[in-house]
């Protein structure tokens, strides 16, 4: 059957479009954050796409949802995974993306054999001590109150320490980064005490591999 010459003029228009409305949906997939703010984050979609204004809950026709912003870091969910993003940072939201890509940072000790590094938990930046002793994550209230963690919703109890018995609330933080490596809905407790440094315990170490090599201690994401 022959095909006219205006079919033939749109059929030809369709196919030509079809390579740019695949490279657009693409396009999508990357999330770019350009903008951060308490409880806002603007993100562009793809590398030539508009700044978008996001709210704390709201999600992406993509699926993707702006769970909390501060002004140091954007939490998403992101294929049902959580993961912060900087700004300046950027992330593929499709299958196509290496979420579960294993992630390693190497720690170098101090004169007196400790491991010192700077971190963050829930976009807030903190000081860690890696403490294998440390059932789990811990820390002062002091640097609770300046995480905006409400510890005193937490479950309550009592810990010995060198200054005696002291009251603490274990609590869930919701995101903790050392170096490459991003820790989602990990166990901490938090002290009536403040503490010179957040301790890195357990919570964070057993979900990580730990290589000692002379002063270097290598931490590389399990699960």
């Amino acid at each position: 059957m022959a095909v006219s010459r205006k079919l033939r003029s749109i059929l030809l228009g369709f196919v030509l479009l079809l390579p740019a409305v695949a490279g657009a949906e693409a396009g999508e997939d990357e999330i770019n954050v350009v903008g951060l703010s308490s409880g806002k984050a603007v993100v562009v979609l793809g590398g030539s796409a508009k700044p978008r204004v996001l709210h704390d809950g709201e999600t992406l026709r993509t699926g993707v949802k702006l769970l909390k912003a501060t002004p140091e870091m954007a939490l998403f969910e992101i294929n049902g995974q959580r993961r912060s993003l900087p700004l300046g940072s950027s992330q593929l939201s499709s299958a196509r993306s290496s979420l579960n890509a294993s992630s390693s940072v190497t720690l170098v000790a101090d004169a007196r054999g400790h491991f010192l590094t700077t971190g963050s938990i829930n976009g807030a930046m903190v000081q860690f001590l890696v403490d294998t002793g440390a059932t789990m994550i811990s820390m002062g209230m002091g640097d609770a109150r300046r995480i905006g963690i409400n510890y005193l919703q937490g479950q309550p109890g009592a810990t010995h320490t060198a200054n005696g018995l002291v009251r603490v609330y274990r609590v869930k933080v919701d995101v903790v980064k050392v170096g490459d490596i991003t820790l989602n809905n990990v166990d901490a407790l938090v002290h009536e005490a403040d503490m010179p440094f957040v301790l890195l315990g357990m919570s964070f170490l057993n979900r990580v591999e730990m290589r000692r090599e002379g002063t270097d201690l290598t931490l590389t994401k399990r699960y």
